[in-house]
């Protein structure tokens, strides 16, 4: 029913894009549901004099400025590119699930605090079946708008919704802790109220921190993930033409805009059209099934050349022989009137224990010794994203 709902107010809403539609529509409606959520745990809190009912109702306070800055992010994301912002506004998006992660550190803190006192000076609390039928209304409302959060953050691939979406079930559990301190209380006359309200914050601080911490690694930029890097390796094993791939690097610059750059290795034979015409190729099966808008660097390998091709399988059985996983790419052997020098990139696991000037060195004194005092230019690749998918 949700998902019908969202369709039907994206067809309704035309002048917006979907992921704007919807993400404007997720900010109303986390506003509105949280300020009434608000006005429930207020009433309950004051009806019982509790500091954990309180402090659950200022949970759902900073869920409303949340909800303000997911709807106000959404809007910024939308903006088109400028002259300054050449890649557009979607990192903004970023920025507002950072802004509101600090909002809710701040807010646990603060509660934190309260609640401490509370302990340190307990008063009974004056429970009513209206305050625990207020407590299960919040609890019902909370559940329904994760429900909707899910549900819109899956339509459009939202990392912010689906954060909103795992703080609503959080706070389902946040008021079943109160719930049931509350009804502890009422029962056995316990003072508990401080030490739920410490739990609570204590909860409330964490979640906070983990959202800081998964904002922050949007902002500078984190590693695309396995299933995508599958993903691109898939499009790239279809082309039969190619030698081999490397280097490939990703850039985010929002949800919906991601960049990456890869070197392609071809037959040093073919001519500079055919290899353009290939990256073409390439480039646009990368848009059209990853919308990733990728840019080709070609490698001409001497695939033909068997003096370059038996020093290829030295090379290969030398790095073999250190049994570290080494691969390498980017072979070459460039002649001179000083005679050939070898060039090629290194691959080393994460794990590897020997440093690369170590390496280096064990390589170099291998080659002069199986191959010829040839000079050995060497760069070493530690964070190759192609390494985890082969």
């Amino acid at each position: 029913m949700l998902k019908k709902w969202l369709q039907q107010y994206i067809v309704t809403h035309p002048h917006q894009d979907k992921r704007t539609a919807i993400g404007v529509l997720a900010g109303k409606v986390g506003l509105l549901s949280n300020l009434f959520l608000v006005l429930i745990k207020l009433l309950a809190g004051w009806m019982a004099g509790s500091v954990s009912m309180i402090t659950d109702a200022m949970n759902n306070l900073a869920d409303s400025a949340s909800s303000i800055f997911t709807l106000f992010g959404f809007r910024a994301a939308a903006k088109p590119p400028d002259k300054e912002h050449p890649y557009g506004h979607e990192r903004f998006e970023y920025i507002s699930g950072f802004v509101i992660s600090i909002i809710i550190v701040f807010v646990g803190f603060q509660f934190l605090l309260t609640s401490i006192e509370r302990i340190l000076d307990p008063t009974s609390l004056q429970t009513s079946p209206l305050v625990f039928f207020l407590l299960v209304i919040s609890m019902g409302i909370k559940y329904w708008q994760g429900k909707f959060y899910r549900t819109a953050a899956t339509h459009i691939s939202s990392n912010t919704l689906h954060s909103a979406a795992a703080d609503s079930i959080n706070d389902i559990f946040i008021t079943l802790v109160v719930f049931v301190a509350s009804l502890v209380e009422a029962r056995t006359g316990w003072l508990i109220d401080g030490y739920a309200g410490v739990l609570l914050a204590i909860f409330i601080i964490y979640n906070g921190i983990q959202m800081i911490r998964h904002a922050i690694d949007d902002l500078l930029g984190s590693r695309p993930s396995l299933p995508q890097l599958a993903q691109m390796k898939e499009v790239l094993d279809q082309v039969d033409s190619i030698v081999g791939y490397h280097d490939l690097l990703v850039h985010n610059y929002g949800p919906n805009k991601t960049f990456a750059t890869i070197h392609i290795e071809i037959d040093d034979r073919w001519s500079l059209t055919e290899a353009h015409r290939l990256m073409d190729h390439i480039e646009k099966s990368f848009k059209d099934e990853l919308d990733v808008e990728l840019v080709c660097h070609v490698d001409p390998i001497a695939i033909q050349n068997e003096k370059h091709t038996e020093v290829y399988r030295q090379v290969k059985k030398i790095l073999q022989s250190y049994l570290l996983n080494l691969k390498f790419h980017d072979f070459q052997i460039e002649e001179s009137e000083a005679g050939p020098t070898i060039h090629f990139d290194v691959v080393v696991p994460d794990d590897s224990v020997p440093t690369n000037e170590e390496l280096f060195q064990a390589i170099e004194r291998d080659i002069h010794q199986q191959i010829g005092p040839y000079p050995v230019i060497i760069e070493f690749d530690r964070f190759d994203l192609l390494k985890e998918v082969r």
